[in-house]
């Protein structure tokens, strides 16, 4: 009897981890994308802590990399790798600015060190930042022309593949993604195969989901790396326990409530104008006194109820003193009387605040709006952290009532 022939080879992609060690390059967005993920999560200030992956749970690491030289930010990229693969299996992702700031070129490029490809998608939907033909737009308007880089020593980037100088990129146009999961996954594969990294076109939520499992489909050899916005599609397509959503008990009564506005986005100057109509007491810093340590708190016995410390930005902004600014800003916030709950705008600003509280973790507990996440500190304290660029003019009194309810009544009769 004739032998029957052998069964075609099918190539099959490894198994996909259930589990994300994500690396984020500020704290904002490290607890954009843990709340982004929407699976068990623990939120680690710490880099080391990439090396102690044990429970069943992702984990997201601020790497605080804004503020380092661009070499220094690979190396912290791929020391988290390292540790990061010398433990059990997870799934690799990089968060990166949907504006494209900071090292993204150096850290991208020590990210895509030993992978088959990363798959490049900062596309922000929800925030109208959309990538097409290779070039993010800010509400359709293409990030270069607009004023998203003011606090920038540099200009911003026309092209992702200028901002990824350096590290070979193939745009993938939107017709392409909107082909499905499996056709996209072979062009992912067909780019890789030709040294390249792929960057899909995307204009909505559902084009990232089919980005994420296109990706997915081809094992944790293409890695991912985008925004918050990728995060929560890959968040969607992991097959893992939901995080309940009832909402956190609130503050004890009498607790303070401080906002630390370090942001040089314009739409501030409205935010905090929302607060101060609610009877806010807000402190405009200038910022020769701010670096000189200048500045006075109040008395502990005189601490209102709701402060606001912000960054006087009439002067204009000196782009390069963020940093140093953000420092001593931090310093003040984590000396203000009365151990106040803390709402903390802009990357630095929030890590700065709580490297002067030696915090070194935070647990999520919600999400006020996109990207203004809700936290508990080991020892019981509220944060907020919020991106500077995020958030309408009432986001920081949505951020007031979810933490302080009692002042829904107040806003109503404003």
């Amino acid at each position: 009897m004739a032998s029957l022939p052998p069964p075609p080879l099918v190539s099959v992609s490894p198994p996909v981890p259930p589990y994300v060690v994500a690396l984020a390059d500020d704290l904002s967005g490290a607890a954009e994308t843990a709340r982004a993920l929407g699976g068990p999560v623990r939120l680690s200030l710490d880099a080391a802590d990439v090396a102690e992956i044990t429970a069943t749970q992702d984990l997201v690491v601020d790497l605080d990399t804004r503020r380092l030289s661009p070499a220094e930010a690979a190396d912290a990229v791929r020391t988290a790798l390292r540790a990061a693969q010398a433990g059990p299996p997870r799934l690799l992702y990089k968060k990166v600015d949907s504006q494209l700031r900071g090292h993204l070129a150096a850290e991208a490029a020590a990210y895509a060190e030993g992978a088959e490809a990363v798959v490049i998608a900062p596309a922000l939907p929800a925030l109208g930042r959309t990538v097409t033909g290779g070039v993010v737009h800010v509400k359709g308007v293409p990030l270069h022309l607009t004023d998203g880089w003011r606090a920038e020593r540099a200009s911003a980037p026309r092209s992702l593949a200028e901002a990824l100088s350096g590290l070979p990129v193939r745009t993938v146009p939107l017709d392409v993604v909107r082909s499905g999961p499996a056709a996209l996954g072979a062009e992912f594969r067909q780019i890789a195969a030709s040294g390249a990294h792929p960057a899909p076109d995307a204009e909505t939520d559902a084009d990232l989901d089919t980005v994420a499992a296109a990706a997915l489909r081809l094992g944790p050899g293409f890695r991912l790396l985008g925004s918050g916005g990728l995060a929560a599609a890959l968040g969607r397509a992991l097959p893992r326990p939901a995080v309940g959503t009832s909402p956190p008990a609130p503050s004890p009564e009498g607790t303070p409530l401080l906002f630390v506005v370090g942001t040089a986005e314009p739409g501030a100057v409205a935010q905090i104008a929302h607060l101060t109509a609610l009877g806010a007491h807000h402190v405009p810093l200038d910022p020769a006194d701010l670096a000189a340590g200048t500045v006075r708190l109040p008395p502990p016995a005189a601490a209102p109820a709701l402060t606001v410390l912000s960054i006087d930005g009439s002067g204009g902004t000196r782009p390069g003193t963020g940093r140093a600014l953000s420092t001593a800003l931090g310093a003040l916030a984590a000396a203000y009387p009365g151990r106040p709950d803390l709402v903390l705008t802009g990357g630095e600003t929030a890590r700065t605040t709580l490297d002067a509280l030696d915090i070194r973790e935070l647990e999520p507990l919600g999400e006020i709006h996109h990207g203004a996440v809700h936290s508990r500190t080991p020892d019981g304290r509220r944060v907020v952290t919020r991106p500077g660029s995020y958030g309408a003019q009432d986001s920081l009194l949505r951020i007031a009532v979810a933490l302080r309810p009692r002042l829904a009544a107040a806003t109503a009769a404003t």
